[in-house]
């Protein structure tokens, strides 16, 4: 009875087979773009072989596997000796290593380094997000790290190697290593100036032992940790290796993991260090956040193109599934209110990827204007476009109906996946205040964001409006900062509006000046004004295979 009643019929193909970078129209468009012409089929090359790896049904089953089989910490050996290892699936470990090979924590030392690994990260996300963050942490230490230039001949170029290898053992005998970091403390969370970690110094200069505990220490199988302790000029940066320069072990206490909504493959810790935990400090005493800032900017980059590529992600997953699913007489991406909700996703998707790709194109230019330009838009960027994560890919998985419901649509993963982003390195309400605290003690950020937008002035009426509103905002400075929230999404979205103005298909730009700026546009996706043209924005998001 099963061999005759059992009958596959209407479900969409598996989206796999494909080249994850190559068929994002956007993202192609934003390397294009943004990268110098010696440069460009290097890079293009690399990344359209990394997109194909990355649609592979291997790579696929790599990501699955990864959280379905979730580190297991091991806080001793056999013997009762103190190990605290840290062990992953095999498939955590290959993601890593094809990451690394990409480049993907080698920016700093490649030409058009920011714009191609960005690229590049957003297409490895899209596979699994969670190994990308000790890719993160590893390509933002780098700054930091030069703050010591004895440090950073060590360390820079173990960390922008191409060639990954797991286990612990000292730096020098490694030929690349991963850096992770541990700031936040359980009574300070984004405050780390309310840290209690103490460091004392050693005899040797620059030499310290730590004694504290760490809330949230990320990647903790990391060769070594950025970390943030009092000294007595005030809070210091500190690195942390595993292991010694003699072999031997660092005090490196991991008390536990956590036990998270979603991001299950990657492991976060608490630790301890005992007052015999060895560190090198990094940059002046007093200095520490300011010896981090950098590395925090980078970071948040990160969580603006972590999140583009989680919504494209679902997006190309909603409109694949929209493409071979019949109902109602025909196909559902014919039916007028799904292609509203499938354009609507579509342009947030686009316009999260435009405006990271601009923000990694500012790291590479390195001009005072560009550094400013990125010291307002990075934070508002990071504000808006991770918040608008969460809602797009609920609204994607709706798209499959109950098959989006479950796991093996691989949907839950980026809905698990989704809030993440806006939390790590300071949530909404932090983000919103850097805005200020930028327009308030660094008047060329607010004068280069001006310059950015106002490159599309006059492409389109509603941009031109939303620029004067936000303009008429920064005049009334009362009560601005319970305001910051909103301030932070008008710039984003005037940000947004003005790339894909001068970039996007006119399809596109028209569709998203109408909603986003012009005010015509319900609470939920699917609401764009019909007389859009919306076929030509979904079309643009799809997949062929």
């Amino acid at each position: 009875m099963a061999a005759t009643t059992h009958t596959v019929t209407n479900q969409a193909p598996p989206l796999v087979g494909y080249d994850v970078f190559a068929s994002d129209r956007a993202l192609a468009e934003a390397v294009e773009r943004h990268l110098a012409p010696e440069v460009l089929p290097d890079a293009r090359g690399e990344l359209r072989t990394l997109g194909r790896s990355a649609g592979s049904a291997q790579a696929q089953a790599w990501g699955t596997l990864a959280n379905e089989y979730p580190p297991r910490l091991r806080t001793h050996d056999r013997y009762g000796n103190r190990s605290d290892e840290v062990e992953f699936h095999p498939s955590w470990h290959r993601l890593l290593g094809k990451s690394v090979n990409a480049g993907l924590t080698a920016a700093w030392v490649r030409p058009g380094g920011h714009v191609r690994r960005a690229a590049g990260f957003m297409v490895m996300t899209q596979v699994e997000a969670g190994h990308g963050c000790p890719l993160s942490m590893t390509h933002a230490a780098v700054p930091a790290l030069r703050a010591d230039p004895a440090l950073a001949a060590v360390w820079e170029p173990l960390l922008t190697s191409l060639v990954y290898e797991e286990g612990l053992r000292p730096p020098r005998e490694k030929a690349g290593v991963l850096l992770g970091m541990g700031m936040t403390e359980k009574q300070g969370g984004s405050d780390v100036r309310a840290n209690t970690t103490e460091a004392r110094p050693l005899d040797a200069d620059g030499e310290y032992v730590l004694t504290g505990h760490k809330w949230f220490c990320s990647a903790p199988m990391s060769d070594g940790f950025l970390v943030l302790a009092q000294a007595a000029g005030g809070p210091t940066c500190f690195l942390v290796p595993r292991v010694l320069e003699d072999g031997t072990r660092n005090t490196f206490l991991i008390q536990r993991l956590k036990d998270k909504l979603g991001n299950r493959s990657n492991a976060s810790a608490e630790v301890e260090f005992d007052g015999t935990t060895w560190a090198r400090r990094v940059g002046e005493e007093g200095r520490g956040v300011r010896t981090i800032i950098e590395m925090v900017a980078a970071t948040r980059l990160d969580c603006v193109l972590g999140s583009a590529a989680l919504m494209r992600q679902a997006v190309a997953q909603a409109v694949h599934h929209a493409a071979y699913r019949r109902a109602f007489g025909g196909p559902l991406i014919d039916k007028p209110l799904m292609r509203n909700v499938l354009a609507d996703l579509a342009l947030e998707s686009e316009a999260a990827t435009v405006l990271g790709m601009r923000l990694a194109a500012a790291w590479d230019s390195g001009t005072e204007q560009e550094r400013a330009f990125a010291r307002i838009a990075v934070p508002a960027a990071k504000y808006w476009v991770t918040k608008r994560c969460t809602p797009l890919v609920a609204e994607a998985l709706e798209c499959l109906g109950g098959n989006g419901y479950v796991e093996e649509s691989g949907m839950p993963r980026l809905l698990r996946e989704s809030p993440l982003n806006s939390i790590w390195e300071g949530s909404g309400n932090i983000q919103a205040l850097d805005v200020l605290r930028a327009l308030r003690q660094e008047p060329a950020a607010l004068d280069a964001f001006l310059t950015e937008v106002g490159r599309a002035r006059g492409a389109d009426h509603r941009l031109d409006r939303a620029i004067t509103g936000v303009l008429t905002e920064l005049a009334d400075l009362d009560g601005i900062e319970a305001r910051a929230r909103r301030l932070a999404e008008r710039m984003a979205l005037v940000l947004q509006g003005s790339l894909l103005a001068r970039w996007a298909p006119p399809e596109v730009a028209d569709a998203f000046c109408a909603s986003r700026l012009g005010g015509d546009w319900g609470s939920a996706f699917g609401t764009l004004p019909h007389t859009l043209d919306l076929g030509t924005v979904v079309e643009r998001a799809r997949v062929e295979i």
